[in-house]
């Protein structure tokens, strides 16, 4: 075992208390994460064992195999990762859910019964989540019978009798807002009951963007599975495209060169900062200080313009693929990105000092939107969003993969969980980027930008971790025959945060929910695959 396992006796000894045997198989593939198998009969109650031990719930996924389901469960405990797995047949599967003992497995689990067909016993919510009226109840589109063109009615038929939950009193009223909003903002639908402007309950309608994602990936070769990835949320690309490629070299056994992952980490440092430019300038936007706007939009403009010029593509798509990067920075190149976070390190200093000092933008944004530590580690919150309540995960310097393992990690925490904070851990990171940018070009090894790729047999499997700019970025890939990719799995950041959402704006007011909204900023693509 593991030194950094060295908890991992106390939870089995529990688990068996529990009742609960788990069996560690022969075969290690799945690393970093520990894996072992559990009956079926004791899914639910692992689950609450791992609760009461202090774990966190990072994801659930299911795998279709000529022989049934491999169902498997992702859990972390101080920076370690063990993945439960158990099987079910193809019909009929019925498991014990896990959403008493984690929240955040309940959407998850309601996905998994309208894209599979799996069913979870125990649980309260059994509506439809991801399909909406596109296929009917007996249809689940991620089954391998299932044609990956569709097969429902075009147009899908309006979703009119998904059933809200109510509130009924004197005073009380429901707003509707989305599924379609004013501006260019992805589509959700939100449902608030309110007495006056103060908000009672928030319901959030996901799923609008339900592209068939996992579906798409199948078949594909390693290089086309990069480039989708890499679309699952446009602002992720590189979190996205890095830890799906993580999970395909650890399955295939490919040693990417040094030179290569420190050029990824670069990437992913400048993804995380450009998007933190804008949220700072749009949260701010929200309530009206459009001089932010315009200064923050300024800096990030600037920011992907360099990013266009130097790696060829504004927002770095396509640039990780499978064994390294499309990228090869020349000296001239290396300057100017030292150059420019010194520049960059300046302008925000001057702006965040602005933004702190303007009173009538911290009367809105101090006290607005508080998610307090209890709740954010109920829900398994997640990047800055955690972050802004006092839960310090970062895999960057918790878990780190290469080459943050050879880098100083700086994690910015704040512990009143409200839009203020929120939007301080945003500019805090921000200078912490700035510092691993400044550090990986003073230490970026010579040698290749990229390794050979040799396809994996047909069941290699591997999984991918990663800091992305939103939080933890998960990726499961399993490969079928001729090195064609069988299943992928990817889990954005925004599962377990679009739940965050719903809870921190009860008690505000209804004129707050853009700006409480846009602190969190979930992303819908990435959510809803």
């Amino acid at each position: 075992m593991s030194m950094h396992f060295i908890w991992l006796n106390a939870f089995l000894g529990h688990a068996r208390r529990n009742g609960v045997r788990l069996r560690k198989p022969r075969r290690q593939p799945l690393e970093p994460a520990l894996l072992y198998e559990v009956e079926a009969a004791g899914w639910g109650r692992v689950a609450a064992t791992a609760r009461r031990f202090g774990m966190r719930w990072a994801d659930t996924w299911a795998v279709e195999t000529e022989e049934g389901f491999l169902i498997q469960s992702l859990l972390e405990y101080r920076g370690d990762y063990l993945l439960l797995r158990t099987g079910q047949p193809l019909q009929g599967a019925v498991l014990e859910s896990q959403a008493p003992a984690f929240p955040a497995a309940l959407r998850v689990e309601r996905a998994m019964r309208d894209l599979f067909g799996i069913d979870f016993s125990g649980e309260v919510d059994r509506r439809r989540w991801i399909r909406h009226q596109a296929w009917t109840a007996q249809c689940h589109p991620l089954r391998k019978e299932f044609p990956a063109h569709g097969s429902g009615e075009s147009p899908v038929p309006p979703d009119l009798d998904y059933p809200f939950l109510q509130a009924r009193g004197t005073g009380v009223v429901e707003i509707p807002v989305g599924p379609v909003h004013a501006g260019i903002i992805e589509p959700g639908h939100f449902r608030f009951q309110a007495v006056g402007e103060q908000i009672l309950n928030l319901e959030e309608r996901l799923g609008y963007l339900h592209r068939g994602v996992e579906k798409l990936a199948e078949g594909r070769d390693a290089i086309s599975l990069a480039r989708l990835a890499g679309r699952v949320s446009g602002d992720t690309t590189v979190a996205h495209a890095w830890a799906a490629c993580q999970a395909m070299e650890r399955a295939a056994g490919v040693q990417v060169p040094d030179r290569a992952l420190f050029l990824r980490a670069l990437l992913a440092e400048r993804e995380r900062i450009a998007n933190h430019l804008g949220d700072i300038g749009a949260v701010c936007n929200d309530v009206g200080f459009a001089f932010a706007m315009s200064q923050f939009g300024r800096l990030r403009e600037l920011w992907l313009r360099m990013n266009g010029r130097l790696f060829g593509h504004r927002l770095l798509m396509d640039r990780v693929v499978p064994g390294g990067v499309t990228i090869a920075p020349d000296q001239d190149a290396i300057d100017d990105l030292r150059q420019e976070a010194h520049w960059l390190r300046g302008e925000l200093e001057t702006l965040v000092r602005i933004v702190e000092n303007t009173p009538s933008l911290q009367d809105r944004l101090i006290g607005t939107g508080i998610l307090d530590r209890e709740t954010a580690l109920e829900l398994g919150t997640l990047g800055y969003v955690a972050r802004a309540s006092g839960v310090r995960h970062d895999l960057r310097a918790e878990s780190p993969c290469a080459p943050y393992d050879r880098l100083r990690v700086t994690v910015p925490v704040h512990e009143t969980g409200d839009v203020a904070d929120r939007l301080r851990v945003r500019a805090d990171e921000i200078n912490a980027s700035l510092d691993l940018i400044l550090q990986i070009l003073n230490q970026l090894p010579e040698g290749p930008e990229r390794a050979g790729w040799t396809p994996p047999p047909a069941g290699a499997e591997g999984l991918g971790l990663l800091e992305g700019w939103r939080g933890e970025v998960v990726a499961y890939v399993r490969f079928g025959g001729e090195g064609k990719v069988d299943r992928y799995h990817p889990r954005d950041p925004s599962v377990l945060n679009w739940p965050a959402l719903e809870r921190l704006v009860r008690g505000n007011i209804v004129p707050d929910f853009p700006v409480c909204n846009k602190s969190v900023n979930g992303s819908y693509a990435g959510h809803d695959l």
